[in-house]
């Protein structure tokens, strides 16, 4: 085991060729959003207790009902074939072993049903793009209700794809054609270049059987990016009802408006998300809203975030400031693309170990303990906004 995810990040550097790299560590633009995400987590510094009881402390939360051993989730990410075969599968069986939901993307290249073969006892839920053509989500419920997954979580910020200017530069383009430029950095990196032939290129196997065709990623890749449900509204909430009967969140709420919107409507949870910094270039980050939410909802609905996070102290800080639990997406990513299965397992186990010495360390002895006064701002820094 590394030292650090940020340790895993670089491994999942060497290892990747150029291409692949940026397409999982880079942002929208010129990144802005991205680095203000982890920076959100430097500007709250905690204020711990001593001489309190912490000989068992437990990082043990829940989602729903349904125990977790820590307030995480393996949020949903895309095309992650691209890092490693069979990358979603691995990627469940790594959140059911440490006892954590794990969210299916549609980008996926594993068949859900796949991957509920893989994770037969986990906590799986199902992450759903809109598309113009409404059949392809509808049977994609149908799929996943039917597979057990527990949780829909409707993503909502992306109507149309972010301008990523790293997928410009590399020529990314799906499927991959090998240019010269792609042939050098290839050969450079020849264990990845190695498990792409021997397995092929990755395919968006979901979106393909909903459609009812054979994988074909450069149409399925143009459906997902070209032709998303611009109609899309807070009042089809109710459509989303009639064909998924488990619990709703709504993903990409940025503002309090929107979370007393998604509230108002029914939303069993929300997620403050900005996408991972990978759609509109120049955003708050979710942690600096999050307070306001909190209070403006007043536990109306489960409130959950994402992006940012690569300690086990910095998802504490969310769940101090409200948070139900925090949704990982390129931590574990960072660990899969450098060392499989082995890697995706030892980044949740080092983020859950992380966790529970700052735990220890604030005077906690459980999740529930926790709250506001166990932090605060950076007196240096301006306020967040409300």
């Amino acid at each position: 085991m590394l030292a650090s995810v940020a340790e895993y990040r670089i491994a999942a550097r060497r290892r990747l060729p150029r291409l692949a790299f940026d397409y999982l560590d880079g942002g929208a633009e010129d990144g802005d959003a991205l680095r203000r995400n982890s920076d959100a987590y430097r500007q709250w510094l905690f204020k711990p207790r001593v001489l309190t009881d912490v000989s068992r402390c437990s990082s043990t939360t829940q989602f729903f009902e349904r125990e977790a051993a820590a307030p995480l989730i393996v949020g949903p990410t895309g095309l992650n074939g691209l890092f490693w075969p069979r990358a979603d599968e691995l990627l469940a069986q790594a959140a059911s072993r440490a006892s954590l939901p794990f969210v299916l993307s549609t980008a996926s290249t594993s068949l859900l049903e796949d991957v509920r073969a893989a994770a037969p006892q986990g906590d799986l839920w199902m992450q759903l793009y809109v598309q113009q053509d409404r059949g392809i989500a509808e049977d994609l419920m149908r799929r996943a209700s039917a597979a057990g997954y527990s949780t829909l979580v409707l993503t909502v910020d992306v109507p149309v794809h972010g301008k990523r200017d790293h997928d410009t530069r590399n020529g990314f383009r799906l499927p991959l054609r090998l240019s010269p430029k792609l042939l050098a950095d290839c050969l450079t990196h020849p264990h990845w270049c190695w498990q792409m032939a021997r397995t092929g290129s990755p395919q968006l196997k979901n979106i393909a059987k909903s459609v009812g065709e054979h994988a074909d990623l450069s149409r399925h890749s143009a459906m997902l990016s070209r032709q998303m449900d611009l109609t899309l509204g807070w009042r089809d909430l109710e459509w989303v009802r009639r064909h998924w009967s488990g619990k709703v969140i709504v993903k990409g709420i940025m503002g309090i408006e929107d979370a007393l919107l998604a509230a108002a409507h029914g939303a069993d949870g929300m997620v403050i998300s900005n996408h991972g910094g990978r759609q509109l270039g120049s955003t708050f980050a979710p942690l600096e809203l999050l307070p306001g939410i909190v209070a403006a909802v007043r536990g109306k609905t489960e409130i959950f975030i994402d992006g940012g996070v690569r300690r086990g102290s910095d998802a504490l800080k969310a769940v101090a400031l409200g948070a139900r639990g925090v949704l990982l997406g390129r931590a574990p990513l960072y660990g899969l693309a450098s060392r499989g299965a082995a890697g995706a397992s030892e980044v949740l186990a080092l983020i859950m170990e992380e966790m529970l010495i700052s735990l220890r360390l604030l005077g906690c002895q459980g999740i529930s303990d926790l709250g506001p006064a166990y932090v605060g701002r950076d007196g240096s820094r301006d306020a967040a906004p409300g």
